[in-house]
């Protein structure tokens, strides 16, 4: 289940890659380009609702509902949705100024007449054009502005040790967590229980102190306890009781359990995000 979540997630990245044509696979670089920043106030949560992403499913649902009236040839209904088009559509340039003079206003006008005239086959010619700009758009921009403004941005997250009390950075708290995890590997494999020990008790510390933070974004009980719930937290206190018994080989499964289930599943959701987003951000 792990590898399937992964792979969905890193089916993203090819979106992101924009190659120069005519160049060696050596010679190919990436560019990643960010959206002007005047769109950050059309998501959260620098606004209450997701303006941008209900206008762009506004108008994919327009675009689609024009195409097949057009093709029943059902012209009330399609001057209906080619009107909440074309609003919807010309309210990007007031969203984005910077966006204002890519946009193909022109032929918006001309779907709306040709809508009006009952032209179905203006509408569909129409449609096209301004189908292939807004294809333009997401090839350049939509992957970017999805990792900025739809992902959580860890560089802002602060963890409080329990230990200390004291405020650490994301990256710090789970350089820790994973320094813990990796002596606990070492220490048993060279049979050092005292170590392993006391690895075990920072490493479960470090993941109390972390499902703290998680709380500001996953809100639901169900959302909480995917990770960190019961069920979880009990593989790690076996963990602990394994070392304590010097069972090697359990305590080197149960570790592996925990790797996966804990650390390699929050990964498979968040690290690729926050590693494109650190990469984006420089």
């Amino acid at each position: 289940m792990y590898c399937l979540k992964y792979l969905k997630l890193i089916l993203l990245l090819p979106m992101m890659l924009v190659t120069t044509s005519g160049v060696t696979e050596e010679d190919r670089g990436v560019n990643l380009t960010k959206p002007p920043s005047s769109i950050e106030q059309w998501y959260k949560p620098a606004n209450k609702r997701q303006v941008w992403l209900h206008t762009m499913f506004r108008l994919r649902r327009e675009m689609q509902a024009m195409g097949e009236y057009a093709a029943y040839k059902d012209q009330p209904r399609l001057l209906d949705w080619s009107e909440k088009f074309v609003k919807d559509y010309k309210s990007i340039g007031t969203m984005v100024p910077e966006w204002k003079d890519e946009l193909e206003n022109e032929w918006a006008d001309r779907l709306l007449i040709a809508a009006k005239a009952g032209d179905f086959e203006g509408v569909g010619a129409a449609q096209r054009k301004i189908g292939k700009s807004c294809g333009g758009c997401h090839k350049e921009y939509r992957a970017v502005t999805a990792v900025l403004h739809r992902g959580p941005n860890f560089s802002e997250v602060m963890i409080e040790d329990g230990e200390t009390m004291e405020e650490r950075s994301f990256k710090q708290s789970m350089e820790g967590l994973s320094t813990a995890m990796n002596r606990i590997k070492i220490a048993i494999t060279d049979n050092r229980f005292d170590v392993a020990t006391k690895s075990h008790e920072l490493m479960s510390q470090r993941l109390e102190d972390l499902s703290g933070s998680c709380g500001a974004c996953h809100q639901t009980d169900r959302q909480k306890d995917y990770l960190m719930g019961e069920k979880n937290m009990a593989k790690v206190q076996n963990l602990g009781e394994l070392i304590e018994a010097k069972d090697v080989k359990e305590a080197q499964k149960s570790l592996g359990s925990v790797a996966v289930e804990i650390c390699a599943t929050c990964h498979s959701i968040h690290r690729t995000l926050a590693d494109l987003r650190e990469f984006i951000d420089k």
